[in-house]
């Protein structure tokens, strides 16, 4: 399983730093007949204080609340073809982590600590005795820490390709594999990471798209550039990697990681894991493993995907929420 992941990382590397990967078009020739999946939406758009900022959500439906949460280099944008499959179960809301989307870019470290001290502030203007989370990459971590740390007001979590364990955290760079331990060390160089990530944008340019299993179409790929079309907008995207647990630091996402998965182990909500093969973060090797570490757990397979399966299985994911909802 680790040399799979190793694998995938490597691949990833080879995306975000070869020249090849500069040229879209050259990685698409053995991908998928593309799908019809609409890049445009009819959702609404709401924006509240949060804090000192405010957070954007898109929004469908009425009843219960539930969170759809994104990960790194996202938004809210990337639920908009799954939130209407669900909107006659609750108000789905899919919100914009602070610095990312439409919310506020405040001047922060964008840590994971920070990050969630604004999504579980957002989370409180929504007056809500019961959520459902719904969580894909940091944002599945995100979603999880709040389930730990609110067990009475999550009713059930379901999450997708997420920066979690049995993967994270890792022990070391060395530990990680020479491709994808010389990867990270660029991205916590302060030099090289601002050069990959702040002024090569490669994080929607290059992993976005590569990791989605079907080109993603100019319209869609203009949505998810346009939080992020000034340098300093990115310091989040960067902030991410920087804060995958490695050696033990950073301490706060190495400790938030062991809580998780302890975590995992003593709840008794339900919880819905969706994956993808070949997948990413979580393959179908993976969920053995989740079986035995979660009691109330389902698994739904949504067919073929890499990382941002959103953008792959948009109805498959969405049917399985429902169907997954409906029956708790």
């Amino acid at each position: 399983m680790i040399k799979l992941k190793i694998l995938y990382f490597f691949i990833l590397a080879m995306i975000t730093i070869s020249a090849v990967a500069e040229d879209h078009g050259q990685t698409t020739a053995n991908k998928l007949p593309a799908p019809i999946i609409a890049p445009s939406h009819n959702l609404s758009t709401h924006s509240v204080p949060v804090l000192d900022a405010t957070m954007s959500h898109l929004e469908i439906g009425e009843g219960e609340p539930i969170i759809f949460i994104h990960g790194n280099p996202t938004s809210s944008y990337l639920w908009r073809n799954i939130m209407p499959l669900v909107a006659d179960k609750g108000r789905a809301i899919a919100v914009d982590l602070i610095g990312m989307g439409n919310s506020g870019k405040p001047d922060l470290d964008y840590s994971f600590a920070d990050h969630y001290r604004y999504f579980s502030a957002f989370i409180s203007t929504l007056n809500a005795k019961k959520v459902t989370l719904v969580g894909h990459d940091w944002g599945a971590a995100l979603a999880w820490e709040y389930a730990r740390n609110h067990p009475q007001q999550v009713k059930q979590l379901a999450f997708m390709e997420g920066v979690l364990p049995p993967t994270l955290p890792f022990a070391s760079f060395e530990a990680m594999g020479p491709e994808m331990g010389n990867m990270f060390k660029a991205f916590k160089d302060p030099i090289k990471g601002q050069e990959l990530v702040i002024d090569n944008n490669m994080f929607v340019e290059q992993i976005l798209p590569g990791f989605v299993n079907r080109p993603l179409d100019e319209e869609a790929m203009n949505q998810y550039r346009a939080p992020h079309t000034e340098l300093v907008s990115r310091k989040p995207l960067l902030a991410w990697p920087r804060e995958i647990p490695i050696g033990g630091e950073p301490k706060t996402t190495s400790k938030a990681m062991e809580d998780i998965r302890d975590f995992m182990g003593v709840t008794k909500m339900p919880v819905l894991l969706l994956y993808a093969s070949p997948g990413v973060l979580i393959t179908p090797q993976d969920v053995p493993w989740y079986e035995q570490q979660i009691h109330q757990l389902e698994t739904a397979f949504i067919g073929q995907g890499l990382h941002f399966i959103q953008e792959d299985q948009p109805e498959a994911i969405g049917r399985a929420l429902n169907d997954w909802i409906r029956r708790h």
